[in-house]
This record gives C-alpha cells, sequence and structure tokens, in this order.
C-alpha cells in the first residue's frame, strides 16, 4: 500500500469536497511530503486514479484560479470511505508497514473510536514482539552482533527496529487509554486541514497547476 492512498482518501474526506490544490498544500501544511512520496504530480495522479477505481467521485466546477480548464472538485464517495478505513486500520495494526504508512494512519487515528485505536495498536505490539522472538530464535542479542560476524548488525538492527517500535507504540498506547485527544463519537473532533484561501506557512513555494492533467501526469 502506498501512504499517498490513504493520506489523499483521509484529506478529501476532511474536506468533505476538495480539489487537487486544496488537499496538495494539506498534504504540505502536515509536513507529508517531507516523510513520504505526496509531491504534487503523486497527488494529482491519485486523486484521478483513484476517481477512475470510484473511490472518488470527481465534479468539474469553475476554471481554476490560475488559468486553464475547469478546476475538479473531488468527494469520497462510499467505496472511499470503506477503503480509507480499511487502509487506515491495516496501517496501524500490522507491524511491518513503511514509515510513511504509519505516520499517515497516525495522522487519522481519530477517526475511529477510541477502543479500536487501542487494540489496533496492541495487534501491532504483538506482531513486534512476534517478529522480535523469530529474529531471537538465530541471534542472542546479550552475546552482540560480533557473534555472526558484520552480519549479526543486521539482527541487531532488527531487535532494536523491534523493541523500539513496540516502546513507541506502548506509550502512544497509554496515551490514548490515559483520555489523550478526541476519538470518534466523543465531541468536536481535530481538523487539520486549511480553508480555501487560508495561509499554509509550509507551503513549498511551487504554483497552482494551470492543468491537472499535466500535473498528474509527473507523478509516479
Amino acid at each position: 500500500m502506498s501512504a499517498i492512498r490513504l493520506l489523499v482518501l483521509g484529506a478529501v474526506r476532511q474536506h468533505g469536497r476538495a480539489h487537487g490544490y486544496q488537499v496538495r498544500n494539506d498534504l504540505e501544511y502536515w509536513g507529508a511530503h517531507e516523510w513520504s512520496n505526496a509531491k504534487p504530480g503523486s497527488i494529482y495522479h491519485a486523486l484521478k486514479q483513484m476517481a477512475k477505481q470510484g473511490l472518488l467521485h470527481a465534479h468539474d466546477i469553475a476554471p481554476s484560479t490560475a488559468g486553464g480548464p475547469p478546476r475538479t472538485e473531488y468527494e469520497i464517495t462510499e467505496a472511499g470511505t470503506a477503503e480509507y478505513f480499511k487502509l487506515l486500520r491495516d496501517s496501524l495494526s500490522q507491524y511491518d508497514r513503511k514509515v510513511d504508512e504509519l505516520s499517515a494512519a497516525i495522522g487519522f487515528i481519530v477517526d475511529l473510536p477510541r477502543e479500536e485505536a487501542v487494540a489496533l495498536l496492541k495487534e501491532r505490539v504483538r506482531g513486534l514482539e512476534e517478529w522480535r522472538e523469530s529474529v531471537t530464535e538465530y541471534y542472542t542479542p546479550a552475546d552482540g552482533p560480533e557473534q555472526l560476524g558484520h552480519i549479526g548488525e543486521i539482527m541487531n538492527m532488527w531487535v532494536n527496529a523491534a523493541d523500539t517500535g513496540a516502546d513507541w507504540t506502548r506509550g502512544l498506547i497509554e496515551r490514548i487509554e490515559g483520555g489523550a485527544y478526541v476519538f470518534a463519537g466523543e465531541g468536536e473532533p481535530f481538523v487539520g486541514v486549511l480553508a480555501e484561501g487560508e495561509e499554509n506557512p509550509y507551503a513549498t513555494g511551487e504554483p497552482e497547476p494551470a492543468d491537472e492533467e499535466e500535473a498528474a501526469a509527473s507523478g509516479d
């Protein structure tokens, strides 16, 4: 799974309806262009592809402020919502997800009920513990990586990654169980999207494309 799908679906869902430049602006606001493949071309490409797949509904409206053909606004469909929550749950619970996928999921974790978020994170911890145990069948951390030559450094890296990931996840679970943040069904949620025309202090400075077809063509 590419993190870009979860990020784009989540951004459109938070807006209700959003055009490509709004989605791009939000992802830059979240810093996603620094820790994922959320580059302009990838964002426009993802929007168009998911519209073709029925996950988003495309509305042609007034011409873009940069000129060119009518701007397209996207709205998440029922199938898109189902896909969004599947990606979110998988990325939170599966221990071997890439960092960008986990980061995207943490950004939307409050869209779930608190109890479900905790259960998914506990599943992630179990996966990390099982992974660590499988590594230590061949490698004893207390004896140091030298026991296997330089290849032992790979095992040592895996064990440390498992320990660090599990410790961080347990800390997040503790904060959530302690009442941190507002989760689904608990009240007014935190919405981290920019309003139309609101200045983005983290923008890359690249102008809005005049033609989304051309922008999408530059995607991956």
